[in-house]
């Protein structure tokens, strides 16, 4: 058993033994079958977002695997297959029994909170842990290791698409179609919605053209009244609604978060999925004015989870296109190269190879 740890802002993580302690009462063992890479992990190596817990640190918060040994009150999860989810609530707080878990005060999350991923074995609550039907698994012609990004990229937006209300006849527009976004765009088409994707780059919107996404905007190409103006127009061609636009912002940056809140029309809901450390420069005003609101969304309650993972394995969301697998061995270079926008898909790390 071993584990990649961070010990320093910008060093290179560092390979380590690991003797794991027997789980304790509610917790569970996972034999880690894949862990996927978020750029959530590039803001804790190279950018100096603080994780909860002290350094060093496994990262890692996209699992699946099997559990192997459980401790008191989870027994009955051995032998599982398992998706664990990347921000684990208590289940007992105020907030947990109100169905607010995003905002329990003492929820877990792995490479954060506790050790995470990055690693052969992890201890994790046993708490939502999400069971994968191995059979039909197989049927989708994927592999544990691939629905590890199910724990995040792929449950973070179905929950933000939950919380915006989204419904069949609406226009949905994704802000971002790498990752988080791509995913977005085709839960929304999942939910009777159609969609418009946005990206400054030409290779994924033609990609995302055949999963999901009825009509791509270069962003580049055009100044943001023109944009909406095109957007709007579309929307009138398909005699879908020119108002209550849900608008998902998942490209974590500056310019994705002022483009999303220029689209807010009448009755609009914007969803911040993506993060940045920059400042944006907006008129709050425009959604007094606009009646429209501004909803953030921090991962997703476990609940949720069995739904979501459901519509991968029917085939209503497609993951091998998105996904990409590296040894775990190779962590540092996945790493570089995914900061250095030199990896277009998600990599997930495989600790058996």
């Amino acid at each position: 058993m071993f584990r990649w740890v961070m010990t320093a802002v910008g060093q290179p993580l560092e390979r380590q033994e690991l003797v794991l302690d027997a789980p304790r009462p509610g917790e569970v063992t996972v034999q880690v079958e894949g862990c996927g890479v978020c750029h959530t992990d590039l803001g804790y190596l190279y950018d100096g977002v603080r994780p909860n817990h002290a350094l060093p640190l496994t990262l890692g918060h996209e699992i699946a695997g099997r559990v192997i040994a459980a401790g008191d009150g989870a027994q009955h999860w051995v032998g599982q297959a398992v998706v664990v989810p990347a921000v684990v609530p208590c289940g007992e707080c105020d907030a947990c029994r109100r169905g607010k878990e995003s905002i329990c005060l003492h929820q877990k999350m792995p490479g954060n909170d506790i050790h995470g991923g990055y690693a052969t074995h992890v201890n994790v609550p046993a708490h939502g842990l999400c069971p994968v039907n191995e059979k039909k698994l197989a049927q989708a012609g994927l592999t544990l290791a691939d629905v590890a990004v199910v724990a995040d990229a792929v449950t973070t937006p179905y929950q933000a698409v939950l919380q915006a209300e989204l419904a069949a006849g609406q226009l949905a527009i994704v802000v971002g179609l790498g990752g988080v976004g791509g995913y977005c765009a085709q839960i929304a088409r999942a939910k009777g919605a159609t969609v418009v994707g946005l990206d400054v780059d030409d290779q994924k919107l033609e990609l995302m053209g055949r999963h999901g996404v009825a009509k791509g905007f270069n962003v580049k190409n055009l100044d943001p009244k023109a944009l909406k103006k095109e957007i709007s127009n579309f929307a009138k061609e398909r005699q879908l609604p020119t108002r209550e636009w849900s608008i998902f912002e998942c490209s974590g940056s500056a310019a994705g978060q002022a483009t999303a809140f220029g689209l807010l029309t009448h009755g609009s809901t914007l969803s911040v999925i993506g993060y940045t450390l920059d400042k944006v420069e907006l008129r709050l005003s425009n959604l007094m004015a606009l009646h429209a609101r501004a909803l953030g969304n921090w991962g997703c309650a476990p609940r949720h989870y069995p739904a979501a993972l459901a519509l991968v394995l029917d085939g209503q969301v497609n993951l091998r296109p998105f996904v990409e697998h590296h040894p775990l061995a190779h962590v540092n270079q996945v790493l570089e190269d995914l900061h250095h926008h030199k990896i277009g898909r998600r990599p997930v790390l495989i600790p058996a190879q």
